[in-house]
């Protein structure tokens, strides 16, 4: 069991060309480490690998490119930095399980193991920590009109079915923490219904895993360019930290330790 404990900060790290974000900044491992080893500086308590965008329309990346780009990254940080806590962002199962067994901790896995069904398998095994996280289908395939009825009652539903159908094989439902996807398959206005209602999703007594970080949702609604969405970035997860919201996937690790410093010297 993780120590979340106020909050827990995830330092993202995309060894990936077309990332919505960073993407082409990291590809070469050197450049990568360097990068994750200043989020650990910075106070990640976490780093999350990856090695394939999942932004929408991103292109499919072979298992033998998925493993060039994060395998090796993952050896170094587990050595060079044995007490970090590393996840690996990755959907494919022998990815997974190879990550796994050279030191990483969790799985990221934006498809809640509907992609490759030889995950179950990796998460039975190893019985990693899991991020289970709400998506509606693969990114060339997403679109922001799927039809729904209440978001955040589909996300209930949704959890409800993928807990049950790991916790009756025999995952540890400790383990699990749960992602509501923003962005992911979502327009504005399902995302702003996520936030402003997040708090109905603590039914399932699960820490719950907001990657909310620089998306296209904040160009959305406040019509700022992308290298202009930290401010938003930040004051959405101290709103949301406010609510006992611990675990937060950011991009800029930094900003996002001070302004939740901030808060809880304000909170006490």
């Amino acid at each position: 069991m993780l120590n979340l404990s106020p909050f827990f900060v995830v330092g993202i790290v995309n060894t990936t060309p077309d990332s919505f974000y960073d993407g082409g900044k990291y590809i070469n491992e050197d450049t990568a480490f360097e990068h994750g080893k200043q989020l650990l500086l910075d106070g990640a308590n976490c780093l999350d690998i990856g090695g394939e965008s999942s932004r929408p329309f991103s292109e499919h990346v072979s298992v033998e490119e998925e493993e060039r780009r994060v395998l090796g990254l993952i050896k170094r940080f587990r050595e060079n930095f044995p007490e970090s806590i590393l996840s690996i962002d990755t959907y494919k199962a022998i990815v997974a399980k190879k990550s796994l067994e050279i030191g990483a901790d969790i799985i990221n896995d934006i498809s809640a193991f509907s992609f490759d069904k030889n995950m179950l398998e990796v998460l039975l095994e190893h019985e990693p920590g899991y991020v289970l996280m709400h998506n509606t289908g693969r990114a060339e395939n997403k679109s922001n009109n799927w039809l729904h009825n209440d978001i955040i009652e589909d996300l209930k539903s949704f959890f409800e079915k993928k807990i049950l159908e790991l916790t009756k094989l025999g995952f540890p439902e400790e383990n699990i923490v749960l992602d509501p996807g923003i962005g992911f398959g979502k327009n504005l206005a399902d995302n702003l219904t996520i936030l402003k209602r997040i708090d109905e999703l603590k039914i399932f007594s699960r820490p719950l895993y907001m990657g909310l970080s620089n998306k296209s949702l904040w160009s959305d609604l406040l019509a700022v360019e992308k290298e202009q969405r930290l401010l938003p970035t930040v004051v959405s997860t101290v709103l949301l930290a406010s609510n006992n919201i611990q675990i937060h996937r950011v991009h800029q690790v930094k900003e996002i330790q001070e302004a939740l410093k901030i808060l809880s010297n304000i909170k006490g």
